[in-house]
């Protein structure tokens, strides 16, 4: 590996790290050389995940944490500074999707898809950045989604898509004032990835996956380890210019 992509000694936070997309940001950050903090909703995933980096070499900490709740947020960063003494990477990887019609969205289910996707992402990232402007040094990498430059059909998601089209905002609002200050922030946005939710998903919606298919030019699901090695650049050394990015992953969907 290029010395730009090593990560060795580096502290990381990956939000959503013990399944999914985030499962394999945790793997591919711990093979690069970084000690991973797991902060997770789901505390046995949270510790599969911890296990699998320390069978990596790396040290690991899984934290249970609710990103919707700024409390639990900030106790996160508190366990992570006093177990590593720092964090040098964030990723805001948790999320949901809710796939209902907006005249029929209740509060509850707005609540719901903005807390986690949207202020999530700000709790964490004021939380560690506070942190990392200190040591004036740090990146973030948040998660967002093509479904924050463009409008998915057919399915009606109008919360995610306003939850990820704020996540890629605040990402170009935290680039500009951070800039200066010794912090890249940058996001990615995903296509359609092969999840083990997604593909259920497509089972149970198979004109949904024809669709989604068909739009894209590849004509094929991208794979987790296509938004990992997105993170890891944007992580790394190599991206040391770039701020402000928003990295679209996703088969071509968004050429359309």
């Amino acid at each position: 590996m290029s010395a730009l992509f090593d990560l060795t000694d580096r502290i990381a936070i990956v939000t959503g790290g013990g399944q999914g997309i985030g499962r394999e940001i945790v793997r591919t950050l711990a093979s690069a050389g970084a000690h991973i903090a797991i902060a997770e909703f789901n505390p046995q995933t949270a510790q599969d995940a911890a296990d699998e980096v320390r069978n990596l070499g790396r040290r690991s900490l899984a934290i249970p944490t609710d990103v919707r709740n700024h409390e639990s947020v900030e106790a996160m960063v508190a366990a992570v500074l006093a177990e590593f003494g720092k964090i040098d990477i964030l990723v805001n990887n948790a999320g949901i999707a809710l796939n209902v019609p907006s005249e029929t969205c209740t509060i509850k289910e707005w609540n719901r898809i903005l807390g986690v996707n949207l202020y999530g992402v700000i709790w964490c990232c004021t939380a560690v950045g506070r942190h990392m402007l200190e040591r004036q040094s740090g990146v973030i990498v948040n998660i967002a989604s093509m479904s924050g430059s463009i409008v998915n059909k057919p399915q009606p998601q109008a919360g995610y898509n306003v939850s990820k089209a704020g996540v890629i905002m605040l990402t170009k609002s935290l680039a500009a004032e951070w800039a200066t200050r010794g912090v890249r922030v940058n996001s990615v946005s995903p296509g359609y990835i092969g999840t083990e939710l997604l593909n259920k998903g497509m089972k149970e919606f198979p004109d949904w996956g024809k669709v989604w298919l068909e739009m894209t030019p590849q004509k094929r699901l991208g794979k987790p380890s296509d938004v990992a090695n997105a993170v890891l650049y944007l992580a790394s050394d190599a991206a040391e210019y770039a701020t402000g990015t928003d990295l679209i992953i996703d088969g071509g969907y968004t050429l359309w």
